[in-house]
């Protein structure tokens, strides 16, 4: 019963957010070409946890909140994957401030006093769930039609590498899936690659198979999810689910 009704969570979570995802998000940059490499979560957890190591989680928590641009694909991935290790991490955690961002969001165009909304709810979003893509997306937008293009760049930044830590951990096939840790990635991950979900189905080993609609000129029918890690942490942080 505990993993049926973590699978049925994590499907509704994953419904709401590819209904945002099939509306109107501002465009993304390309990232740099990266290295496709499995992740081992016992690597992960033991360069995370040593302080000596340059990927020690305390340290890229600094080099993130400093907008450090001169961090390697690697050190992203360890940033992204080496958070499901960390006390406060909830793989469906979702800020209060959340729904008020996607309310306001959709509401274009937005005047000045909306925009400012946006803002401020966006950041708060951020500073509770900083791996939280959508918000991350809503708050590039407002940045720019408010012409704050330096810290929108930063944003950006931040957004694109995420991205790229996601898809360097596979291909999207039932052979090397992405590995993701919150639910709604799966979703960014599709909107990203300029496609729209339309039917969900977790699979046995941790896997979730999202089938989306054809694209011209695309052959893909659907892209295969690694969700096992979260499932192990939601199964220990929230034993009676």
């Amino acid at each position: 019963m505990k993993h049926i009704l973590i699978t049925i969570l994590i499907a509704i979570t994953a419904v709401a957010s590819c209904w945002a995802q099939a509306q109107q998000v501002p465009e993304r940059n390309q990232p740099s070409k990266f290295a496709i490499k499995k992740v081992d979560f016992d690597h992960v957890r033991q360069v995370i946890s040593n302080p000596n190591n340059a990927y020690y989680y305390p340290k890229l928590m600094r080099a993130y909140n400093s907008n450090d641009t001169t961090l390697s694909i690697e050190a992203w991935r360890n940033f992204y994957y080496g958070y499901t290790f960390q006390e406060d991490y909830n793989p469906f955690r979702e800020s209060v401030y959340s729904n008020v961002v996607e309310q306001l969001y959709y509401k274009q165009p937005h005047s000045r006093a909306e925009c400012d909304s946006i803002e401020k709810y966006a950041e708060l979003s951020l500073n509770d769930n900083m791996f939280d893509l959508n918000q991350m997306n809503f708050y590039i937008y407002v940045l720019k039609e408010k012409k704050k293009y330096a810290r929108a760049a930063v944003r950006q930044y931040r957004l694109d590498r995420l991205i790229a830590a996601i898809m360097s951990s596979g291909k999207g096939t039932k052979e090397e899936p992405w590995v993701v840790i919150a639910p709604e990635h799966e979703y960014n991950i599709i909107n990203f690659l300029g496609f729209v979900a339309t039917e969900h189905e977790t699979l046995d080993g941790g896997i979730d198979y999202i089938r989306v609609q054809p694209v011209a000129g695309k052959s893909a029918e659907g892209f295969y999810f690694d969700i096992s890690r979260m499932m192990q942490v939601a199964a220990l942080k929230f034993p009676d689910i």
